[in-house]
């Protein structure tokens, strides 16, 4: 039986032209700028999404991290949403190392947050308060896409009080790719909402490793002393920066093929009892199991060949190692499960 993997977009292997790439990627000392690959891959990703500058990290973790210390100082503080990753899967990082304050607001429904929430969260500026520096939002947040007029109206506000406004883009692409049309056309009329911008090249592009960060010249040219001191400055880095380029460049549209499994996926699953699908709109179908059930559907699909996450709800994320048998297989799994 075959094993396949829906736990997340990060588990997938480089496609045999990505690890050609990579092989012949020319390579530099990157901690001295010389790297042409990273320099490259760097130019090239701030040019489709409008930006001066930006900045090859060896992780969207460190990528975010090091944007939120660029914007934020010691006793600053931003504002974050509850499942957000730069609050609650990020180790608290802001916090530990960077000595900002997360202000946590819930989300919407649809994974945003509510605009007067966030207007209310804004300090004054008073002694008492953590200084209001940042409005941070995701897109996708958990597989939902942020629309164009929330971030526009979002953007607006952060900048009516001040704020600076950075996206964790990490799976931006498969926003822009989910809008329809031009994916690189779409990712940028996302991204003119903020000041910076991080974008993960190792979930549904299929990278190794790596996320860029984007910002102005200075804003990155201090996001670079920052990634030093975190340990990110790598030497020949190049040959990690070719994989993401490649996936720039060869495997963005490809991911509304996952967004077509993971609708595949979601309507196999319609009818279960005790069962609730929500209806995906990108590559993540989340599953709710009703009752005693639920505490066992992990391991039996695991016993089926079929790998997915249950942190707070059961989670399935299709990627580019992932086909229409695979998804079939999941169905017949969880198909079994709840018959029995």
């Amino acid at each position: 039986m075959k094993t396949v993997d829906f736990r997340s977009d990060t588990v997938t292997q480089p496609t045999t032209g990505m690890r050609d790439a990579m092989a012949a990627a020319p390579l530099g000392d990157d901690v001295f700028g010389d790297d042409p690959s990273v320099n490259a891959l760097q130019q090239a990703v701030a040019e489709r999404l409008g930006f001066e500058a930006a900045l090859f990290m060896p992780t969207g973790t460190q990528s975010n991290l090091c944007a939120l210390m660029t914007h934020c100082q010691r006793g600053d503080e931003y504002i974050v949403g509850q499942f957000a990753h730069t609050y609650r899967w990020e180790g608290g990082g802001a916090a530990v190392l960077g000595s900002i304050q997360p202000q946590p607001l819930n989300h919407q429904p649809d994974g945003s947050l509510l605009l007067s929430e966030v207007e209310a969260s804004i300090k004054p500026d008073d002694v008492h308060f953590a200084r209001s520096k940042l409005l941070t939002l995701e897109n996708t947040i958990g597989g939902k896409v942020l629309p164009l007029p929330y971030l526009s109206d979002a953007s607006a506000l952060a900048q009516k009080h001040g704020l600076a406004r950075h996206l964790d883009g990490a799976r931006l692409f498969n926003a822009a790719v989910a809008a329809g049309g031009d994916p690189y056309v779409a990712a940028h009329e996302i991204t003119q909402y903020f000041d910076s911008v991080s974008v993960c090249f190792s979930k549904g592009l299929g990278a190794p490793v790596g996320s860029v960060l984007c910002g102005s010249a200075a804003f990155i040219q201090q996001a670079k002393r920052w990634r030093k001191m975190l340990g990110g400055g790598m030497r020949q880095a190049g040959v990690l920066a070719a994989a993401a380029h490649y996936a720039l460049d060869h495997q963005v549209a490809r991911l509304g093929f996952d967004h077509a499994l993971a609708q595949r996926l979601a309507a196999g699953l319609q009818g279960l009892a005790g069962v609730t699908v929500e209806a995906p709109q990108t590559n993540i179908v989340f599953v709710e199991v009703a009752g005693p059930r639920a505490a066992g559907v992990i391991d039996h699909l695991k016993a089926r060949g079929v790998l997915a996450t249950g942190l707070y709800k059961l989670r399935f994320v299709t990627h580019l190692d992932v086909d229409e048998t695979a998804v079939d297989q999941a169905i017949s799994a969880m198909r079994e499960y709840f018959a029995g």
